[in-house]
């Protein structure tokens, strides 16, 4: 498997396992709650938090000699992956929260 697409797996597990899309209809149950929208808000940036950690770990420990490349290089590509979708999702937000306030009363 090429890394690009492990890295894409990766992304797409997280997205599913971020929006509780494991079990069926549960995606729809937590849709309703606004809480539950905060939280995956919440731990979506969580997640993109450690994820940077982690590449920075790898840096580092590469730079004193003890890290691999592939290592870091993998790191940094999830951590980019995840971050685009988190902005990504951002843009989307704002876009629906300025067409809410477009709509005609």
């Amino acid at each position: 498997m090429s890394m690009t697409a492990m890295i894409a797996n990766n992304a797409y597990a997280n997205a599913a396992r971020l929006a509780g899309l494991e079990s069926p209809g549960a995606g729809a149950a937590k849709a309703a709650d606004p809480s539950a929208f905060a939280s995956l808000v919440q731990s979506a940036m969580e997640s993109v938090t450690e994820a940077g950690k982690a590449a920075e770990m790898k840096s580092a420990e590469l730079a004193v000699g003890k890290g691999d490349v592939l290592d870091v290089v993998t790191a940094v590509a999830e951590t980019e992956v995840a971050l685009e979708a988190l902005v990504t999702v951002r843009d989307r937000v704002i876009s629906s929260y300025q067409d809410i306030l477009n709509m005609p009363i």
